[in-house]
């Protein structure tokens, strides 16, 4: 029978891919530059059980693939997939703080702002049947970025392309965290259209139904009354007493990661000073510059540990661990990362990983999508 098979591109620890596997696709070629991040990707799928690639995995830029003999490969490999009856995907979020308002801000000159443009190249050389695309919000938040994005959208709807796109926010998917992101899926449009499966504008634009499985509408969950800053208390109980989402909490995720048993539970920064003004910083004060801390009845703002953005554990004297970190994106208890690789790298990789549950969502509408214009 005929499979959904992915390339995956910028693949990081593969939190995307897993979401990925986990919902009938076959991950068949991984792409990650990162030595570590790929140590760490081969690591937790071997805890998870989970067979390699029987593509392989390739330690190179991406960029790599867009000339030469390396994109003559990476088309060979595509067209024989498709000629065993296997219908073809890429799924990657390129790196993005050259996009990101809290970060570099560089955009598409950027040297991680050019990859975007790297795998939409890609995309129109290789001819997928289908993809899906990742970045941050602030791809279309301001005018120079936006013009960007758009002319990455004009260049696969001018190479055959059927496209949707929207801004999603993971908490709507039932992550205990905040965190908006651009999301794009692409279909080759003779075989859409043919189908007739949903239908495309004028523009080669579509409705993708992205909030099939959320969980919750964000601007109701935004509105609820969530608790607001409380003086901090080391070790401190506080029970749940508020009218909010439990599941969309910390503390809840925490205890259902049972983050204290976890393997990377001791993979921590230490706060080698300023710990007495620390201990002052009150329990859920997120909106500080830096050194935020999370609340542990309410979701925590963005996961992303790197320019100095700090955060801090809801009622111990320290930084997030690793563990919580990844309870925070909603990983699967069961995923672990491989201690002896940098502290800096186990944050980053965790970081820029799509949130787990968002991911399923999405993996399972795109699914049944794709099942419906190539009939598998």
């Amino acid at each position: 029978m005929p499979n959904i098979v992915i390339f995956s591109f910028f693949s990081g620890v593969g939190i995307l891919d897993l979401a990925f596997e986990k919902n009938g696709y076959e991950i068949v070629f991984v792409n990650e530059y990162e030595s570590c991040f790929m140590e760490a990707y081969r690591f937790s799928r071997r805890n998870l059980l989970i067979k390699e690639p029987r593509l392989g995995y390739s330690n190179k830029s991406a960029l790599v693939y867009t000339k030469g003999k390396n994109k003559q490969k990476l088309i060979r490999m595509i067209q024989e997939e498709k000629a065993a009856g296997n219908v073809v995907g890429f799924i990657g979020g390129p790196p993005c703080p050259d996009f990101s308002i809290g970060g570099k801000n560089r955009g598409a000159s950027g040297k991680n702002g050019r990859l975007t443009k790297t795998y939409f190249d890609l995309i129109v050389r290789c001819k997928p049947d289908f993809f899906l695309f990742e970045n941050v919000k602030g791809l279309v938040k301001t005018e120079k970025h936006r013009r960007f994005y758009n002319e990455m959208k004009m260049k696969v709807t001018h190479s055959g392309y059927v496209i949707s796109d929207k801004v999603v926010n993971a908490l709507s998917y039932g992550v205990p965290q905040f965190r908006e992101r651009i999301l794009m899926v692409g279909f080759w449009g003779n075989d859409f259209r043919r189908k007739g499966v949903l239908n495309v504008d004028e523009r080669n634009y579509f409705s993708f139904p992205w909030e099939k499985y959320k969980q919750f509408d964000i601007e109701k969950i935004l509105s609820l009354n969530w608790p607001v800053a409380e003086e901090f208390k080391e070790n401190s109980k506080r029970d749940f007493v508020y009218d909010v989402p439990e599941s969309l909490t910390v503390e809840y995720w925490f205890r259902k990661n049972k983050v204290t048993e976890h393997p990377n539970q001791n993979k921590v920064f230490s706060v080698k000073d300023g710990l007495e003004k620390i201990k002052r910083i009150f329990e859920g004060d997120t909106k500080r510059k830096s050194f935020k801390r999370l609340h542990r009845w309410k979701y925590s703002p963005t996961a992303a540990y790197g320019n100095n953005e700090v955060h801090l554990h809801p009622y111990k004297v320290r930084r997030l661990s690793v563990a919580e970190a990844m309870a925070i994106q909603s990983l699967p208890e069961k995923f672990i990362l491989p201690n002896d690789i940098p502290l800096t790298a186990m944050f980053k990789m965790i970081g820029n990983g799509v949130p787990y549950l968002m991911a399923e969502c999405i993996a399972k509408t795109l699914k049944e999508l794709v099942s419906q214009v190539y009939d598998v």
